[in-house]
């Protein structure tokens, strides 16, 4: 068993572990012995991961597994963000109304499966921690024997909801009319938020299906209507439509699901090959309902998923020439959006194709190709995906308040809106 449990290690390490500096605060498992990090709001997976500083009955859920036979002991701290997510060095009692630590007494082990893991879950707000202030909160998981060793960092929102934002999704472009984008119009009544400088005091951030690496950025309204502040016919607002995700389902080792070519048990791991992937760009657009790049993790071998579901090491194939002056990343939180080692796929001259391989927990998976040129850090999905108006984009619009004087940027306004409906 010893050497089986260092065979899975082996395959777990895809990229080099460093411990993670304070500037560094994307959403990551970053030792990578932890897998399956998810962030959602309780009761609704598809919900954003805001909770409503005025209702003390919402909570976020964090959970993730760490290959391992023995649990640790670990603990958590926040910090307060700003509208970049960059740590706004507060203390942290301008924050909280408990001591800035938990520990996660939360744990199971992993039940009859190949690969021995333990499952770890934290609910917040709790009877520890204690949150006063709207805004962006980074959660840093770290073992108790060594507190600067961050292992997982988790993203959620806290908000007092006293903006109210209206908006809309249309594929009637400044660029172009039912082509290759989508245009966000949106409003923000801020009669409840006693705003002084509207073009000063106020961020506004829209992403698309989670993404961090295009999201829009507003600093300015394009007009004001009395309490009404408006962004409209703003290019920033402007995103490439893209394609729906792909997806696949490893539910279960038995048998293959949807776009799983075949599933291998004659490893230490159970081992499941995607079918071959081509390039869509040049397909016609083909509607499929799908998770905007999220994950569920579920087995259709047990009734507890959370310890029953097993570990496979998933394999990608993506058939096409090499794209010169770009790297191909897999995009989707099954990669927590990074473009780094573990989700570049890889060119291989022999067989012709880019190939990647994941260890992931069974369930049912989106995901895309993304372009990367050389020298940005922004993926294009016109590349490989296209980029079709018709695609069923979720936009999540995120509202800031920061008055003249005040150390750090309220949350106070957050809406989705889905495209293509």
């Amino acid at each position: 068993m010893h050497r089986l449990i260092v065979l899975i290690s082996l395959i777990a390490v895809t990229l080099p572990y460093a411990s993670c500096e304070g500037t560094d605060t994307r959403q990551r498992c970053i030792a990578p012995s932890f897998k399956s990090l998810t962030v959602s709001y309780a009761g609704d997976m598809y919900a954003p991961p805001v909770i409503n500083i005025k209702n003390e009955n919402e909570r976020i859920v964090i959970s993730f597994d760490e290959l391992a036979e023995e649990h640790r002991y670990l603990r958590y701290s926040l910090t307060h963000c700003d509208s970049e997510w960059k740590p706004e060095g507060l203390v942290d009692s301008e924050f909280l109304d408990s001591f800035n630590e938990g520990t996660v007494d939360n744990f199971e082990y992993s039940q009859a499966t190949v690969v021995h893991y333990v499952h770890y879950a934290i609910t917040v707000p709790n009877e520890h921690i204690r949150i006063t202030q709207p805004g962006n909160y980074l959660l840093r998981v770290y073992d108790e024997r060594d507190p600067d060793d961050k292992l997982v960092q988790a993203r959620f929102g806290v908000s007092d909801f006293s903006a109210q934002v209206t908006a809309s999704a249309s594929s009637r472009t400044d660029i172009d009319s039912n082509g290759r984008h989508q245009q966000i119009d949106l409003t923000v009544d801020t009669r409840h938020l006693g705003v002084e400088d509207p073009f000063n005091d106020i961020k506004i951030v829209v992403t698309q299906n989670g993404r961090t690496d295009n999201e829009a950025t507003l600093t300015a309204p394009q007009r004001i209507a009395g309490n009404m502040l408006i962004y409209e016919h703003d290019r920033r607002l402007i995103f490439p439509a893209g394609n729906e995700y792909r997806r696949f389902d490893i539910s279960s080792v038995n048998y293959p699901g949807i776009g799983v070519s075949h599933i291998d048990h004659d490893t230490p791991v159970y081992n499941a090959l995607l079918y071959t992937d081509v390039p869509r760009n040049s397909t016609s657009y083909l509607y499929d309902r799908t998770q905007h790049g999220r994950f569920l993790v579920r087995s259709t071998d047990t009734d507890q998923p959370d310890t029953g579901a097993d570990y496979i090491l998933t394999h990608f194939t993506l058939e096409m020439p090499p794209l010169a002056g770009y790297d191909i990343f897999i995009d989707g939180d099954l990669t927590s959006r990074e473009f780094g080692p573990s989700s570049r796929m890889i060119y291989n001259h022999a067989s012709g194709c880019y190939e990647q391989s994941l260890l992931l927990k069974q369930g049912a998976y989106n995901y895309q190709y993304l372009a990367v040129p050389a020298d940005r850090l922004k993926g294009e999905t016109a590349r490989i995906e296209g980029d079709r108006y018709q695609t069923t984009n979720e936009y999540t619009i995120r509202v800031y308040h920061r008055p003249k004087g005040s150390r750090f940027d309220r949350l106070v306004g957050v809406t989705s809106v889905t495209s293509g409906m």
